[in-house]
């Protein structure tokens, strides 16, 4: 069973919206069908860029830290211990509000039905690439 096993530190970072995102479970990683998966460091201040998802659902698990979810312009705290659905359809930005490195476990099921349809960017990406998280490059 280790094929559906996968390790964090064998993911490629993905900086394309911001902060440190890591696709450890997915289509790519270990041949999920509904769904994927992974983890997402955001330093003090650092944010992701608003997008949306118009296939998935997302689900968000604070680890660490204190963050602020903006829900189609209307902001929801979250801090450690906290978990948050954001529901289809519903633009979305998580900014670090907090004084330290804040952790995230996340998840978005249905898969959409390429990964280039999965996400809807609806603010400029901070580093331009062709990768799409959802796929899950690996090293």
């Amino acid at each position: 069973m280790d094929h559906l096993r996968f390790n964090v530190t064998d993911a490629v970072p993905n900086h394309r919206r911001g902060g440190e995102l890591r696709v450890t479970l997915s289509p790519k990683t270990v041949g999920s069908t509904s769904g994927f998966g992974g983890v997402l460091w955001l330093s003090p201040g650092e944010f992701v860029t608003e997008h949306y998802h118009p296939y998935s659902e997302e689900f968000l698990h604070v680890i660490t830290g204190t963050m602020e979810m903006s829900l189609d312009g209307q902001p929801v705290r979250v801090g450690a211990g906290d978990a948050l659905l954001v529901p289809i359809g519903v633009r979305h930005r998580l900014v670090n509000v907090g004084d330290q490195q804040a952790m995230v476990v996340f998840h978005l099921a249905p898969l959409a039905p390429r990964p280039d349809l999965g996400h809807v960017d609806t603010e400029q990406p901070i580093a331009a690439t062709s990768e799409h998280p959802d796929v899950g490059t690996v090293r």
